[in-house]
């Protein structure tokens, strides 16, 4: 059974601010009770997505620290190459794997739509791997000591470590995995509407802005 994990306290909150209340401008800021305030993403951090070499440098790092190295790194990998929500990562069950064919059966959340995507040999191997180590048998492939799914602040406390581990110089979250996902496939030159059945979009529009952000779209403008 897995231990539970040891407390994991942040460098610091960037994406968190003491700001005073402006309400009542008339009275002194000093004697002012000061408020959390969450700012905008864009003054957090200067992107929504990673690129696939932080992706990897990301996951090397959470493979570095903590009692469940394996499983962690295999989260974060999965995360990425499917394009998991949390929601979705700590969902999976290890009956969506076909071990035979070698793929997974993906079940998207916020009505998005289903797919069966394949597993590549490095993924492949980890889930043998974590599978063969997991020793009280679970339906769900990501769970906590209780035999429940890991918690969706476990996966944020998973990936905000290693992003501090990794020194990235701005917070990350789960869904920027789901987002570099698609930037990835973008810049492979995927077709929109592959990219579109990959991570279960209903609406095109939320796929475009991955084509919108390929570094291949202008190539050849100046030849």
């Amino acid at each position: 059974m897995f231990q539970a994990m040891s407390i994991y306290k942040p460098k610091s909150r960037p994406h968190l601010k003491l700001v005073y209340d402006s309400l009542n401008p008339k009275v002194e800021p000093v004697k002012r009770e000061p408020i959390m305030k969450r700012p905008k993403n864009e003054d957090v951090r200067p992107r929504e997505h990673l690129r696939p070499s932080e992706v990897e440098r990301l996951i090397a790092a959470a493979k570095t620290v903590g009692r469940h190295r394996l499983r962690d790194e295999l989260l974060l990998l999965m995360m990425y190459r499917h394009g998991l929500r949390v929601s979705e990562a700590i969902s999976l069950r290890w009956s969506d794997i076909d071990w035979d064919t070698a793929t997974i059966y993906v079940r998207r959340m916020k009505r998005g739509n289903p797919s069966t995507q394949p597993i590549y040999p490095d993924e492949f191997k980890l889930l043998r791997s974590f599978k063969n180590k997991v020793k009280d048998k679970t339906p769900w492939i990501f769970m906590s000591e209780r035999g429940a799914p890991i918690a969706d602040d476990t996966v944020r406390v998973i990936i905000s470590r290693a992003g501090e581990i990794a020194e990235f110089d701005f917070p990350l979250h789960p869904h920027m995995l789901r987002h570099s996902c698609g930037y990835a496939l973008a810049a492979k030159g995927t077709d929109t509407r592959r990219i579109q059945d990959y991570l279960g979009h209903n609406n095109i529009n939320h796929t475009v802005k991955y084509t919108q952000l390929s570094p291949n779209k202008f190539d050849g403008l100046w030849d």
